[in-house]
């Protein structure tokens, strides 16, 4: 079978439930990459930069040549490790497979070559990953029905996301493509933040997606436009902020029990350096406070304090005084529950589509 080139919307859908295969270099795939693709790198760091050198200052000729010195000795390892992934070569079998590289050129072609002699069914991305990205920033500039999750700190809003999710809603969760909570202590129990670049491509395949499957909503938690060290794109931005929000409204002493419960067996010199952060905005008496209860190991008042904190932050933030006023639809929920909370938003949603 022939090797064909895919456009990139007959691509993603295929990496679906086929294996693909990213052959850029290990440093290239680290910083971001397509969601679900293996790296399979045809060069090593080091051996990109010497081909490309070769390439700009002697010739394509020579900088090929190179190439294939450190192509050879590897081809064996590289049909190994895609076996390993999408399975031998039989007699009447031949596996489909995925391969990109940055631009759809000669890195792709040649293992794409290498991997269609061997017997597989080879397939790849026109354009390389440079127009999967391109498509991915496309994506946030294109109209999105989009529901937000609101409500102060300690409500519960992603546990009613991952709720919504199972019950096989549209959602975003972009706390999970970030790694990060989103608030001074939004790093604990998380793991390392990916790159911009990398949380750009979750949130933009995931739009795709929604897209794609014609879904009636998509569900979003309210965030600042920062999360961590990353930032939601700008006009995706501007969606959530037009959106309808629901403010789920859970009180006090509720949300406290809750932060308390997740966060109350975090590192102690890590709850003690977060608050820190925040001391210019907490204020002096507020920090030391904090922190002298945090030492006492009395988790809930420290947290009493900093969540009083950010109810008032977010509440100015709910409301920036440089755009329109926000669409915001209040709903009471009695206690931290994410059953409760999704019924809630759902007969709300029903509700309104009924009166319309």
């Amino acid at each position: 079978m022939a090797i064909q080139a895919l456009s990139t919307t007959d691509f993603i859908l295929q990496s679906v439930d086929t294996p693909l295969f990213d052959v850029r270099s290990p440093g290239e795939f680290d910083h971001a990459h397509i969601p679900g693709a293996h790296s399979l790198p045809l060069f090593t760091n080091d051996e990109r930069a010497v081909v490309g050198t070769l390439y700009k200052q002697r010739s394509r000729e020579d900088a090929i040549k190179s190439g294939l010195d450190f192509f050879g000795p590897r081809m064996r390892t590289m049909v190994e490790q895609v076996e390993s992934i999408a399975g031998k070569v039989e007699p009447g079998v031949s596996p489909a497979v995925l391969v990109h590289c940055w631009r759809g050129g000669m890195r792709s072609g040649a293992v794409a070559w290498l991997l269609n002699l061997y017997g597989y069914s080879v397939f790849v991305l026109k354009g390389g990953y440079k127009s999967f990205r391109n498509e991915m920033i496309a994506q946030f500039e294109q109209p999105k029905k989009l529901q937000v999750i609101g409500g102060y700190t300690g409500s519960g809003k992603t546990e009613i996301l991952q709720k919504l999710a199972r019950l096989e809603e549209a959602t975003i969760d972009l706390e999970g493509f970030a790694h990060h909570k989103g608030s001074a202590f939004g790093h604990l129990q998380m793991a390392t933040q990916p790159s911009q670049e990398a949380f750009e491509n979750q949130l933009g395949w995931a739009l795709w997606w929604h897209q794609y499957q014609q879904k009636d909503r998509i569900w979003v938690e309210d965030e600042s436009w920062r999360i961590g060290n990353l930032h939601i794109p700008k006009p995706f931005y501007d969606q959530m902020r037009m959106a309808p929000c629901h403010f789920i409204e859970i009180p006090f002493e509720e949300r406290l029990n809750h932060i308390n419960a997740h966060y109350g067996q975090a590192n102690m010199s890590q709850l003690i350096e977060s608050t820190l952060r925040i001391q210019k905005r907490l204020g002096g008496l507020e920090t030391k406070t904090a922190i002298q209860f945090l030492v006492e190991k009395n988790t809930k008042e420290a947290f009493r304090i900093l969540l009083q904190y950010y109810d008032k932050w977010y509440l100015k933030g709910l409301y920036a005084k440089d755009e329109q006023a926000r669409d915001i639809r209040p709903l009471q929920i009695p206690r931290v529950d994410d059953h409760a909370g999704t019924q809630a938003l759902l007969a709300a949603i029903t509700e309104e589509k009924n009166t319309l």
